[in-house]
């Protein structure tokens, strides 16, 4: 079985760059967020099971509005937990496939996940590399790259983790304030100690 990298972070902190870098260097990149679309494609088992907690996400062919979803889940945390409950199952059983796939090929696997320790995903791993970056340059980029008005944005920032918690509970830590070289260079020499073994140490 390959080695398992857990990429993770807060929204907005960079990870899709440092995924890239990754898979530029060799690494299998199993992106989770398309793992997630896979289990909600129109008329699932979860979709059914969603429809049920959702109805009003859902139209008549099981088809859902991931928009009109977030917006109920990122500003109610409770429902957020529910969401993640229901779907978590599902994903948790495509990625051991993909990663027994991913296996054949490669002999180190991404897990390219931001939600990975809500979905108990980071068990899955031997090491894990988080991204993370000051509030409001997340929350810049992220206005700017997928059209939100700050109020949203903050309440998704409000339903993750804490840039301590990944700071804690990673093995290597990428802070991503400044130019892309730099984050660049930063995941390379991370990419050079988990090929020589340094793994699991929490190298920050």
């Amino acid at each position: 079985m390959s080695v398992v990298i857990g990429l993770t972070g807060q929204s907005g902190a960079g990870k899709t760059l440092v995924s890239k870098v990754f898979k530029e260097n060799g690494f299998g990149v199993i992106n989770c967020d398309i793992a997630a679309r896979e289990v909600t494609e129109a008329g699932s088992e979860c979709n059914r099971e969603l429809a049920k907690i959702f109805p009003e996400c859902f139209d008549d062919d099981l088809v859902l509005d991931r928009r009109a979803l977030g917006r109920i889940v990122f500003s109610d945390r409770e429902k957020l937990d529910i969401l993640n409950t229901v779907i978590f199952r599902y994903i948790d059983k495509l990625l051991d496939k993909k990663i027994a796939q991913y296996s054949i090929d490669y002999e180190y696997v991404v897990l390219d996940a931001p939600t990975l320790y809500e979905a108990g995903a980071d068990k899955k791993c031997n090491v894990i590399v988080s991204v993370t970056a000051d509030e409001e340059i997340r929350l810049r980029r992220i206005t700017v790259r997928d059209g939100l008005d700050e109020a949203s944005v903050r309440n998704r920032f409000a339903s993750q983790h804490s840039q301590r918690f990944f700071e804690e509970n990673s093995d290597f830590v990428i802070k991503n304030n400044g130019e892309t070289e730099d984050a660049v260079e930063q995941t390379k020499e991370i990419i050079d100690k988990i090929k020589e073994g340094k793994i699991g140490s929490k190298n920050n």
